[in-house]
């Protein structure tokens, strides 16, 4: 007697102490006890529990499904463990719906048939559950599906746009330089970029649209059902116009845009393998054409992109083993004929391509992040060359054009001082040079970088002017100290009666600022009288030579022929 009076107890204990819920239910499903962890399940008390049915945690609609089930159990007794039953809802005092899951026993009561019914809160592991799904599901930085849902909801619409005949669209987007955000200002900026472009997408497109962050600084949009391609591109430009607009991070400003590639369904394709390897071709034939702008993919584009491969892959090997040459194009004073500087262009001589002009081979740089290493190279082997000529008596100096890339590398002061020092370069024969349309972009940027690069004691050229927004205010403000008036102009100056008013204003402007002046392209005599007669200071083009070797201009200027840049 005294061993069942301490079972009952130790049982007793057991029921008080569990964390699951407790409830032991006779035949006809009435609740005859439940345990404290069952009240703060449903919200009812123990004593409101007792003798009511348990089918009062249910829907009404579902009551009489329940007793059935109840009826059964009865019938045939057998336990049931945890996670049998995959959605099941209890309906607490409150009103509130809870996830439960459920195990059943069977014992005896009294001599009567009953049930033990545990009651599991399942609200944490529901909840997990649905995280490990949006992490497995979504990009964690900017909550767009990725890759993995993308493809998914691609598939479908795909199927959907089969039965129903109707046109979709897919657009692939890249960001413009956004690896220089990540090297000027740090990943954290870089993910707050990405932020601001997930919401710019999402806030710019239909609720039906799917937005994804397939990786990196690469996003694709799904639009399903669109009437026309026109409608398409609306929604391309829409997109750019948005993503165009200067992004506020907490460390300043930037500019953002992005290159779209765009394949349409069932026009160009119809499994999403092909859509997605179309609209890539596209994308990277809007990148080809200059940031922020899209195109829509033509099959000869499939060539084309086999072509930029090749290219792509044997200038990496030429960067990394560098097969380059750095020519450089004498800069002549127009009074007297003398060279007063040179100008540093790139050339690449391929064994199977042969010789590749820049307007080709920079574009696939730019494009491919090539062009970091290349411009490095650029700069380090004008820096050794100058520092070589002045040894050898000619004080040279050396202009040297920087890309958008270089220049908003906040490395970029830092890493000239390492080369003058490593070379023994003095600053004063390096001009950099940097496009108006580049300058002007971001021109408080500019204004910091300028006056960092002065500090060194480099000098800073305008190059391309005309073809760009300057200001006079602008201008005046950025310790620019010399201006190039772009080839296009100089062509036809003695031709176009607009073209050489339009340099004359330049260079009247440039001399009320205190700028010299260099006109690049002169080719014909009568161009140089035009400068001439106008006060321009200095000119380049092959009416005087074309780029030469260094060891060249080292024979025309009287000086040893040895060249460090082709070593």
């Amino acid at each position: 007697m005294e061993r069942n009076s301490n079972e009952e107890t130790l049982a007793l204990a057991a029921l008080e102490a569990a964390p699951d819920g407790i409830l032991i239910v006779d035949d006809t499903g009435t609740i005859l006890k439940a345990n404290p962890a069952a009240e703060l399940l449903t919200g009812y008390s123990p004593e409101e529990l007792s003798g009511q049915s348990v089918s009062m945690f249910l829907p009404q609609h579902m009551r009489s499904k329940h007793n059935d089930l109840v009826k059964r159990f009865f019938q045939h007794p057998v336990a049931r463990p945890m996670g049998m039953v995959s959605q099941l809802q209890l309906l607490r005092k409150d009103g509130q719906s809870v996830p439960i899951d459920i195990a059943l026993g069977h014992c005896t009561m009294d001599d009567r048939s009953a049930a033990v019914v545990y009651m599991r809160d399942m609200t944490e592991v529901r909840r997990m559950q649905e995280d490990m799904h949006y992490q497995a599901t979504h990009d964690g930085l900017t909550g767009l599906v990725n890759r993995w849902m993308f493809m998914q909801h691609f598939e479908q619409a795909i199927q959907r746009a089969r039965r129903s005949g109707r046109m979709m669209a897919l657009l692939l987007l890249d960001l413009d330089e956004f690896k220089d955000v990540n090297d000027s200002h740090g990943h954290a900026a870089g993910d707050q970029v990405l932020i601001e472009v997930a919401r710019r997408l999402r806030s710019g497109l239909r609720a039906g649209d799917v937005i994804a962050r397939l990786g990196g600084d690469e996003f694709t949009v799904l639009l399903p059902d669109v009437p026309s391609m026109d409608h398409v591109l609306q929604v391309a430009l829409k997109l750019q116009r948005s993503l165009s607009a200067r992004c506020q991070l907490k460390m300043g400003e930037v500019s953002l845009g992005a290159s779209i590639g765009i394949a349409a369904f069932p026009e160009d394709a119809q499994d999403s393998g092909t859509l997605m390897r179309f609209a890539d071709m596209a994308m990277y034939a809007a990148k080809a054409h200059g940031r922020g702008t899209h195109a829509v993919y033509k099959p000869e584009m499939s060539e084309a992109l086999i072509q930029r491969s090749q290219m792509h892959e044997r200038l990496k090997r030429a960067v990394e083993t560098q097969a380059l040459d750095l020519h450089y194009q004498p800069q002549v004073d127009v009074s007297t004929g003398s060279v007063v500087g040179v100008e540093a262009l790139l050339r690449w001589n391929d064994r199977e391509l042969g010789n590749v002009s820049p307007d080709r081979f920079i574009p696939v740089a730019v494009s491919t992040g090539l062009i970091h290493p290349l411009g490095d190279w650029v700069l380090e082997t004008a820096c050794r060359q100058a520092a070589e000529w002045e040894g050898n008596g000619i004080p040279l100096r050396v202009s040297v054009n920087l890309s958008a890339q270089q220049f908003r590398q906040a490395q970029l002061p830092t890493r000239l001082q390492q080369l003058l020092e490593q070379y023994g370069t003095r600053a004063e024969l390096i001009e950099l040079e940097i496009t108006e349309t580049e300058a002007m972009a971001d021109p408080d940027t500019a204004q910091q970088v300028f006056d960092r690069l002065c500090a060194l004691g480099f000098s800073i050229a305008l190059d391309d002017f005309g073809t760009g927004y300057s200001s006079l205010s602008y201008l005046r403000q950025l310790p620019v100290s010399r201006l190039k008036i772009d080839r296009e102009f100089i062509r036809q100056v003695v031709h176009n009666d607009h073209d050489a008013v339009l340099v004359r204003a330049v260079i009247a402007m440039a001399h009320t600022l205190g700028l010299p002046v260099v006109a690049e392209g002169v080719e014909e005599a009568a161009q140089l009288a035009f400068l001439r007669s106008n006060g321009c200071e200095s000119y380049q083009g092959w009416l005087f030579a074309k780029a030469l070797p260094a060891a060249d201009i080292s024979r025309m200027l009287g000086g040893p022929t040895r060249s460090s840049a082709l070593e």
